[in-house]
């Protein structure tokens, strides 16, 4: 049984810390896909590959509104695809072989990962070994409702629904989270006809209550919104009742009935901590099937350590990374016996890139309210200032909200365009303390920049 000084299950940001520092240590990789996670291969990067032409789309067909004539000629959807995943799969593959070929010290095994004993593992490959310390960073998977699964029909996930062969005419987006938002907004934008079916009665139903209702009925004049209205039953349709291609009937809860080309289940996504034998490993679990680790990013099992999604609630790569970062640290830490760096986790932010983009950060106005006695709360919307008016924009807006005592930054909530780079003040105040009066006053803003909708919402906050 071959022994290592670390093994790493997981090659997303599992994948990230393993540098120069690590040159003097023989290392064990384990990865049953392909290399890079799901950030490189099926989420944040391709998608977003995507949603910038359906962004394109979307102000081209605004042009007309501002007098300028602009519009919509049609995807090129193979065209696209191709784009996106010319760039991205030489990158995963490069990134393969740069491990097991560039460097010495490190071991790529290409097999499924499980724990037979304390920080031993069975490698998928036919080999077991050990790890001094082990690091697990296995990510997360799409949720799959059993009445999907059930039916037998054909569906598509986060997974696969970007390399689809073409355009669909008609697509079922399952799930109102922000997945569900994002493909819609690209799918819709680029041609085809999006019904959204959800469980909730809410888009986005993790925002902030106003923005989420605003988004929501935004959503509305976009995409044909089941909401409060499961799936209960699904089946294949077959051409010779159609006249035409396959299709998929879907049965909602109350009798309708919806008929699409392609199902795209977007409901949620569950942690693989369930997939690696941790009970075996002495890993364990929380209610919520995460694994539990500390300050440090340790886990109950000695010497094993855990990262990301598998062990985190966000499910953002920018967490992952900073956690990557952590773990990188603390192994080497460990080994020399020094104090180890506490991962942080205070000000999380998160961005949807659907139309319009969302960003949001810190508790919602109504968490505010449970936990401090006097808050104060300003939406400013994007038409009342210079740049938003000049965008004849009337759906935009930001929200802060701050602890009326203090005057500390406690969240806010940005629907709107360009809201993922509109929040980072926002964000950066309430990690360093600044006061909403300090950030408001205390340097210029560029007029008549976007962002003065920022600076008005922090200055119109009663504190």
């Amino acid at each position: 049984m071959k022994h290592f000084d670390v093994a790493v299950i997981g090659t997303g940001s599992g994948n990230t810390f393993l540098d120069e520092r690590y040159d003097g240590l023989s290392i064990a990789l384990i990865e049953e896909g392909v290399f890079g996670g799901t950030c490189l291969n099926v989420g944040c990067i391709p998608t977003k590959m995507f949603v910038y032409p359906a962004d394109l789309v979307v102000g081209a067909r605004r042009g007309p509104e501002l007098g300028v004539d602009t519009g919509f000629g049609g995807a090129r959807w193979p065209e696209i695809v191709s784009r996106v995943f010319g760039r991205i799969d030489p990158i995963a593959e490069g990134g393969r072989n740069y491990r097991r070929e560039d460097c010495p010290n490190i071991t790529v095994f290409e097999g499924h990962a499980t724990f037979t004993g304390p920080r031993t593992i069975d490698t998928g490959t036919g080999e077991t070994i050990t790890a001094d310390q082990v690091v697990v960073a296995t990510g997360s998977r799409a949720v799959i409702p059993q009445e999907i699964t059930d039916a037998g029909i054909r569906y598509y996930t986060n997974d696969d629904v970007m390399r689809l062969p073409e355009l669909p005419r008609r697509l079922a987006v399952l799930g109102t989270g922000y997945i569900a938002a994002e493909f819609a907004h690209v799918f819709s934008a680029l041609g085809a006809e999006v019904t959204v079916i959800g469980r909730s009665g809410r888009m986005l139903r993790q925002l902030d209550d106003e923005l989420s209702v605003h988004f929501t009925e935004l959503s509305k004049q976009r995409w044909d919104c089941r909401l409060d209205t499961p799936v209960v039953g699904a089946r294949t349709v077959d051409p010779a009742e159609t006249g035409a291609g396959e299709e998929i009937e879907l049965t909602l809860d109350g009798g309708d009935t919806v008929r699409v080309d392609a199902v795209l289940v977007a409901v949620g996504r569950r942690p693989n901590s369930d997939l690696i034998g941790a009970a075996a490993g002495g890993i364990e679990l929380d209610d919520a099937g995460l694994i539990v680790v500390d300050e440090y990013l340790r886990t109950t099992a000695e010497g094993v350590f855990a990262l990301g999604d598998v062990c985190n609630p966000y499910q953002l790569k920018h967490v992952a990374n900073h956690e990557a970062r952590v773990v990188g640290e603390n192994l080497l830490a460990a080994r020399a016996e020094r104090p180890l760096t506490e991962v942080d986790h205070r000000a999380v932010p998160a961005a949807v890139f659907t139309e319009p983009q969302i960003a949001s950060v810190g508790l919602t106005e109504a968490q505010a309210r449970e936990q401090y006695r006097h808050i104060a709360v300003k939406t400013q919307t994007y038409g009342d200032v210079a740049y938003g008016w000049a965008m004849e924009d009337t759906d935009g807006r930001c929200k802060v909200i701050a602890d009326q005592e203090t005057g500390l930054i406690l969240g806010a909530h940005i629907v709107g365009a360009q809201a993922s780079l509109l929040i980072q003040p926002l964000i950066q105040a309430m990690v360093f303390g600044q006061t909403a009066t300090e950030v408001a006053r205390g340097q210029y803003w560029i007029h008549p920049a976007l962002t003065e909708v920022v600076e008005n919402a922090l200055l119109g906050l009663d504190l």
